[in-house]
């Protein structure tokens, strides 16, 4: 039986503190887990980095930054990151991190141009994680080995709130694994999300592999940057790319819920071949792009985990709002409100 504060519609002060605290104990408690499976070091990182660089993730190519002008460098411009999955490359090797470990920060974004939704807001919160690798372990079988140890983190993570808050464990003993073009041909009738949605219904955990890359229908399964995750090598499944997302039944919202975009990073064919196929081989001349091309960056792995998003799943609420703090419209409230969802 799960808890009052957890269910209960209303706005008391104390159940605002229950809920704060869950947040927090989720918080502490799946990064403590995914530090010990993945060999990770906690590190600062910024909000944001100077534009013209490369270095800020361009997600979908069409998002715009924050952008700001800073006085104390001649006006030059900044943008508010996106997420950290070039910078966190770059640190890699300005760390001198050796083969098997990595680095995990707690990354805060601003996204003006992401649509409003029970999962969506301008805030971004999530945990950017990014860990050197052999070129030997640009393969599937690793990919998949790393995702099982973000799922065993996220399987002990939901066992500890339930001990603690009382909420009953839902995630199924394994995660399943399956291509974006296999999900494709099962459910050949169906959109992405609708896909997604019977896929997460079925098995409860799955992560969907080769993102980013065009299917044999001629469409992408979802949008990834040409920069950062591999979406384009051939793979050992007969299928392309070394990159997914970590996608879960949420028995709240009754629907697929995706908690992690992650991948094995591009080497230098895959960056060449990724970026004419978007259309911009100019970034070649970037110089994030430059040190990748001139063998200064080290092979990794790595993505984000949202942290808003684990809590909403830990913690079974049915608005990300109701974990985190954005700026909402007062339509949004009051519609909300009506439904019992209170808003932090």
């Amino acid at each position: 039986m799960e808890t009052a504060f957890l269910t209960s519609p209303t706005r008391t002060a104390s159940a605002l503190l229950k809920t704060e605290e869950a947040i927090g104990f989720v918080k502490e408690t799946f990064a403590r887990e995914l530090c010990a499976r993945l060999s990770l070091t906690r590190v600062s990182s910024p909000i944001a980095v100077l534009d013209g660089t490369g270095i800020n993730d361009d997600l979908n190519g069409v998002e715009r930054p924050v952008a700001f002008p800073i006085k104390a460098l001649a006006e030059q411009k900044a943008v508010v990151v996106h997420s950290l999955a070039k910078w966190k490359r770059l640190r890699l090797a300005e760390l001198g991190i050796e083969a098997g470990r990595g680095i995990l920060t707690d990354m805060r974004a601003l996204r003006p141009d992401e649509d409003y939704s029970p999962i969506h807001s301008i805030y971004v919160d999530q945990w950017d994680w990014e860990k050197h690798i052999t070129a030997g372990q640009r393969t599937i079988p690793f990919l998949k080995e790393m995702v099982g140890k973000i799922y065993e983190a996220l399987k002990t993570t939901e066992q500890l709130v339930g001990e603690e808050f009382g909420v009953e464990p839902v995630l199924p003993e394994v995660i399943t694994f399956i291509s974006a073009e296999k999900l494709l041909q099962r459910y050949p009738g169906l959109t992405v999300k609708e896909r997604e949605t019977e896929a997460a219904r079925e098995y409860g955990a799955i992560f969907i592999m080769g993102i980013g890359g065009t299917l044999s229908h001629g469409e992408i399964h979802d949008g990834r940057a040409p920069d950062y995750d591999d979406w384009s090598t051939p793979n050992e499944d007969g299928f392309f790319g070394l990159n997914g997302d970590i996608v879960l039944w949420n028995p709240v919202l009754q629907s697929a819920f995706e908690v992690s975009s992650m991948g094995i990073r591009v080497d230098k064919l895959a960056l060449l071949k990724q970026l004419a196929v978007r259309g911009c081989p100019d970034r070649e001349a970037l110089p994030f792009h430059q040190l990748l091309l001139t063998d200064q960056l080290t092979q990794s792995i790595g993505g984000g985990i949202g942290q808003s998003r684990v809590c909403m799943f830990m913690l079974r609420k049915a608005h990300i709002g109701e974990v985190q703090v954005s700026i909402w419209s007062e339509a949004i409230r009051k519609e909300l409100a009506a439904d019992g969802i209170g808003l932090l």
